[in-house]
């Protein structure tokens, strides 16, 4: 069974040159064949009026039968190659110069004969074969014994039955050899020829196919540094190049794929930890309220009371977070954008902290720009990223610090910056802060679950923005992001 490319390209090339050699054997055998048949024709265009003429065929008037009987014996001898026929008017055959027997028709169809008398047929003229039913031969032929007294038609077919032999004999002959010998060297010259160009047009692609067999060997996660033919500007080459692309981009996305299960199995880990914290904390102090209910006075047994409402609240908030992340993070999830006024917005969020601020010895001021322009975004997600940078400020900024909210603007956006003075991020922390749970090496609030900057990065994402933070250990932390300008309503 063929199976690879070059092997069934080869087996239509060898079909192919079969097919021409066999058309131009075909065309050869029939032009010459053809061109034979006008030759002889145009040759002996006046041989049967010859005969009448040298060979005394006619005499006052009339037909010579003796002298016919007698030029039919010797032209059976000297020129066996052509045959001659006397017919009436009506084309019946009267006397002939074949051998008794062979003759097996009795009349000739006078169509052929009157285009060769009327002469204005182009040769060759095929009349009817008298030695066959459906073979049709070139001939001569004259009326006897005259035009103004026709009683007859001499008929002489050119190429009798011994032509035909003598014609297969010529097509054995030398020129015949050497002229197949020649095509066959020719075909074979071009088959080798077509051989050798399809492997060298089937290799890159042999190449690149192992390069293929490999990758998925290696199951589609290590790619080869190279592949053949992959930078010529042909269609291998586009092609090889295109698989490069689309190997580099499966394994791409393979390791992203390892990565997100990896995500989701430290994110199974997390929420199970921290949940079960809360919840265990939570059992403990239900439980021992039954328990102890009668031994413990009111005091323990509010102590009991809000320490349990303390881990509840914290369950609670951590699971919103989780199912708040998990809404954000589907790719249905598009923000609805609508034209709003920054400022106005920070001014809400810093009187929702200011107590809590108040509460810590913290100091919470807003510096907006006057004539800040409106910006295009989602004015609920925008309010929760603010929220949760301001929110993660307050926990790791201490009494007497400061957390500033400033707004500017800038070309075509507003930028945004929550700095606070607190302790700061170590430069180990800073690539991973924006990770779901994680809390790094600062000083953590138990009711903090980890996921309240990756909720902020997740809102801006959607958002097409981006947030970059800048700290130094002891002095603080500055998360910036941008916003884009609404370019229908004037500053304010």
């Amino acid at each position: 069974m063929v199976r690879t490319l070059y092997a069934k390209l080869s087996l239509v090339l060898v079909l192919l040159l079969a097919v021409i050699g066999l058309v131009y054997v075909f065309l050869s055998l029939s032009s010459a064949h053809y061109y034979l048949q006008e030759v002889d024709q145009r040759l002996g265009h006046d041989l049967a009026k010859n005969l009448v003429s040298d060979r005394k065929l006619v005499e006052a008037g009339r037909i010579n039968q003796s002298a016919m009987k007698k030029t039919f014996m010797e032209y059976m001898v000297i020129n066996p190659s052509i045959e001659i026929y006397l017919l009436d008017l009506k084309g019946k055959i009267l006397s002939y110069s074949a051998e008794p027997g062979k003759v097996k028709r009795n009349t000739v169809s006078l169509e052929p004969i009157r285009a060769f008398l009327g002469g204005q047929t182009p040769y060759p003229i095929l009349g009817d074969d008298p030695r066959s039913h459906d073979r049709r031969k070139v001939f001569s032929v004259t009326v006897v014994p005259s035009l103004e007294n026709p009683q007859g038609y001499l008929y002489v077919v050119l190429r009798g039955e011994r032509y035909d032999t003598v014609e297969d004999f010529i097509k054995d002959s030398y020129a015949w050899r050497l002229s197949g010998w020649a095509l066959a060297s020719a075909l074979l010259a071009g088959l080798l020829a077509g051989l050798i160009l399809f492997h060298l047009l089937t290799r890159r692609l042999n190449r690149l196919a192992a390069v293929m067999d490999r990758f998925r060997q290696n199951g589609f996660t290590r790619l080869e540094p190279h592949i053949p033919g992959a930078g010529q500007n042909d269609e291998i080459g586009r092609l090889g190049l295109a698989f490069d692309q689309m190997a580099q981009r499966m394994v791409e996305q393979l390791e992203a794929v390892k990565n997100l299960d990896q995500s989701r199995r430290e994110l199974i880990a997390n929420v199970s930890h921290d949940l079960r914290t809360p919840m265990a904390i939570l059992h403990g102090y239900l439980e021992t309220l039954k328990l102890k209910s009668n031994e413990l006075d009111g005091a323990e047994r509010d102590r009991y009371l809000t320490a349990a409402l303390r881990n509840s609240e914290r369950l609670s908030h951590l699971v919103a977070e989780l199912f708040e992340l998990a809404k954000l993070e589907a790719p249905e999830t598009k923000p609805i954008r609508e034209t709003f006024h920054p400022a106005e917005l920070a001014q809400d969020i810093v009187q929702k902290f200011q107590i809590k601020a108040d509460q810590q010895h913290v100091s919470l001021d807003l510096d907006a720009e006057k004539n800040l322009p409106f910006v295009d975004a989602d004015i609920g997600l925008i309010a929760r990223t603010l929220e949760n940078l301001i929110g993660n400020a307050l926990r790791f900024t201490p009494a007497g610090g400061h957390i500033y909210l400033k707004m500017m603007a800038e070309s075509d956006s507003v930028q945004i910056q929550v700095k606070d003075t607190g302790c700061g991020i170590p430069a180990a922390d800073l690539p991973h802060i924006f990770e779901r749970f994680y809390r790094g090496n600062r000083q953590q609030d138990s009711n903090h679950g980890g996921l309240g900057l990756a909720i902020a990065k997740r809102i801006l994402d959607i958002h097409g923005s981006t947030i970059h933070v800048d700290s130094t250990p002891g002095n603080g932390a500055t998360f910036t992001f941008c916003l884009p300008q609404t370019q229908s309503l004037s500053r304010r």
